[in-house]
């Protein structure tokens, strides 16, 4: 899957976002919108982790989807 299908499709997928990342809020969720970038920056926020930790992350949830 790629980014574009996730994008496009963001009402579907927020769930299944949220249950890899369950600091992130519905508000989060909402601001993200589809936008790859701003999740990964809402992964560092909530998770603390490093930006290219956060990119890894959604590179593999996105291969498991």
């Amino acid at each position: 899957m790629n980014w574009n299908q996730i994008e496009g499709n963001w009402e579907q997928f927020k769930g299944k976002i949220q249950s890899q990342w369950g600091k992130l809020t519905n508000d989060d969720l909402d601001v993200i919108s589809g936008r790859r970038q701003e999740l990964a920056g809402r992964i560092r926020a909530r998770y603390g982790k490093a930006e290219q930790e956060a990119e890894s992350e959604i590179d593999n949830w996105l291969a498991r989807h």
